[in-house]
């Protein structure tokens, strides 16, 4: 029965939360920027609209790095919720960025390219600091297993309250959102139009906007875990740190890849830094 349930959670709740989070998400910054928005739903609107599009595509190997995108991070989550080791999970999680980048690198337009360049460059931003906050969980845990932390006693946010605070610079990169959304956008508004995606059209950009579903339960589900000894406490956690992204996003302007590299391996590394020496001493 509880293995059931960690399958429904995974192929049925995880892409519809992701869905109903990036509406949440429109709506809101429709609010601050003072416009209506649009529905809720609109995000599903849109998958089921790609999906019915005639499937057009630059190369077969595009296809397939887009199905690996998904499954990747499918299997990123999968192993979470079965509170596998978290090295893995942060491995194969890194996988699916790697399909996604291998995608935008075999066509021939520079704007896909290009995106596929600054999404490298994100994931060197973020990738040292999703692993120290393995290690903390591993010093704090005393094991790399995900099921334990909910049976450490304490929550992980009380002995790692400075990786979290880095962790949250990390969510800022992973979900797109301004100053970081270098790679790709929500919207066609920057430079390099759409970035990576831009080569990827009907049920196959469908595929991607359904990864970035479960790519958005994930890093909340990781903010989540920092309180994981109450549910609850443990949700609003994770609806405050997605209410910060928004903020964040409607706050500041898209800054540069340089920039972004400079302020992740100062501020947000040396925070993880001093939360590990801390744990050490």
């Amino acid at each position: 029965m509880d293995l059931l349930v960690k399958i429904l959670i995974i192929f049925v709740g995880a892409p519809l939360i992701g869905g109903l989070v990036s509406g949440i998400d429109r709506k809101l910054s429709a609010r601050m920027q003072k416009r209506i928005g649009p529905p809720l739903l609109q995000p599903f609107y849109d998958v089921i609209k790609l999906i019915r599009k005639e499937p057009i595509v630059v190369n077969n190997v595009q296809v397939i790095y887009a199905y690996l995108h998904l499954a990747f991070m499918v299997l990123t989550l999968l192993l979470l919720v079965m509170g596998q080791d978290m090295l893995m999970v942060l491995f194969v999680q890194a996988f699916s960025s790697i399909a996604l980048i291998l995608g935008g690198m075999c066509v021939r337009s520079p704007y896909s390219r290009i995106g596929s360049q600054r999404e490298i460059m994100q994931m060197v931003a973020y990738e040292p600091v999703l692993i120290l906050m393995v290690v903390g969980i591993y010093m704090v845990n005393g094991s790399f297993l995900a099921s334990n932390i909910v049976y450490l006693g304490k929550p992980l946010l009380l002995s790692l309250p400075l990786i979290f605070i880095a962790y949250l610079m990390a969510m800022v990169i992973k979900m797109r959102k301004s100053p970081f959304d270098l790679s790709t956008s929500h919207h066609a508004h920057q430079e390099i139009v759409k970035g990576i995606t831009i080569e990827y059209s009907g049920p196959f950009l469908a595929i991607i906007e359904i990864a970035h579903f479960y790519e958005a339960f994930l890093v909340l589900m990781i903010a989540a875990y920092f309180w994981a000894t109450n549910i609850w406490i443990g949700l609003i956690l994770a609806a405050l740190s997605f209410i910060f992204v928004i903020i964040v996003d409607n706050s500041f302007a898209r800054l540069t890849a340089n920039w972004m590299l400079k302020f992740m391996w100062t501020f947000a590394l040396g925070l993880a830094l001093t939360n590990i020496i801390w744990l050490y001493l």
